[in-house]
């Protein structure tokens, strides 16, 4: 096994790198700055993608399935994952201010998400398209853009900085985590129980490393109910914490702004938590409220406006 050099995988995740170190340069040392700690996850996300394609578990991954199993849940899931919880509001308003790509927002919508990761997920694993991604380079690539672009765009649901719709709390996220849970574990079970290999491709390579199709495919199910199960406890797990946090999160705003005389609604203040905007309302607020008494009233009705947007 030797290492892999793929010029049209390779070459997206080092403009991404390129456009978001740049975006993140100009907002540093600005109220809206990059965190540190956003940066390292979306540069470690882009570096476990490109480790995964140039290591030699993408040889590897030509000849097994259970190899090509693990590669796709990486960049998928992972590497994904990781993307997006580099990204904030203002490292993305250049690209939301072309229209083209603000209409795009609508795919971030969980009711839209959802349905395209699945599809695309089911889609790729039909033996006909599959193979395909095997024999021809360029198919490849794009089965990887997909897996990346579909994944990224599912966990935005979650994790992103894009508003989500009211309705979407704590109850609903947990389903939509379950939703997504599901759709992994049909796919596993398949590989599982289906009572026989889907893939003609692997055969040489399965021959070669001494495993039958059988076994390379269950092999391959297995690993996929087993990182989708650790997947989900983890997102549960953040999902409660993150909630508690949110919820003291708002309460600290609201109870700042009726401290300082502005009118910030519930609504006004969730939406500003759930996208990771809450430091910035805080020093909004900080910055126009009035004092206590008439001066504060006249504060909040010369500035409210601005919380309600």
């Amino acid at each position: 096994m030797t290492l892999t050099f793929a010029p049209l995988q390779l070459a997206p995740a080092a403009v991404t790198a390129a456009l978001y170190w740049r975006r993140a340069r100009t907002l540093s040392g600005t109220p809206r700055a990059v965190p540190g700690w956003r940066q390292a996850a979306f540069y470690c996300g882009v570096g476990l993608i490109v480790a995964v394609l140039v290591s030699p578990l993408s040889s590897l991954s030509e000849e097994l399935f259970w190899a090509h199993m693990v590669e796709h849940l990486t960049i998928a899931d992972l590497g994904a994952l990781l993307i997006v919880v580099g990204l904030t509001g203002p490292l993305l308003a250049p690209i939301l201010r072309i229209g083209l790509f603000d209409r795009l927002r609508v795919l971030a919508h969980p009711l839209v998400a959802l349905p395209l990761w699945a599809t695309d997920l089911v889609l790729w694993h039909v033996p006909a398209l599959h193979e395909a991604a095997l024999r021809h380079d360029g198919v490849h690539a794009l089965q990887h853009l997909c897996f990346i672009f579909f994944g990224a765009n599912v966990w935005m649901c979650l994790f992103g900085p894009l508003p989500k719709p009211a309705w979407f709390g704590t109850g609903w996220k947990a389903g939509y985590i379950i939703m997504v849970r599901l759709v992994g574990a049909a796919l596993a079970n398949a590989f599982l129980f289906g009572g026989g290999a889907f893939y003609d491709a692997y055969a040489p390579g399965e021959a070669l490393h001494g495993i039958s199709g059988a076994d390379d495919q269950v092999v391959a199910g297995a690993i996929m109910m087993l990182e989708e199960s650790l997947l989900t406890i983890g997102l549960f797990c953040w999902l409660f914490l993150r909630a508690a946090a949110e919820n003291d999160e708002r309460q600290e705003l609201l109870d700042l702004a009726a401290a300082r005389g502005v009118e910030l609604t519930t609504e006004r203040a969730t939406r500003a938590v759930q996208a990771g905007r809450g430091v910035e309302l805080r020093a909004r607020i900080l910055r126009d409220g009035g004092g206590a008494g008439a001066a504060g009233a006249a504060g909040a009705r010369t500035s409210g406006s601005v919380y309600d947007e």
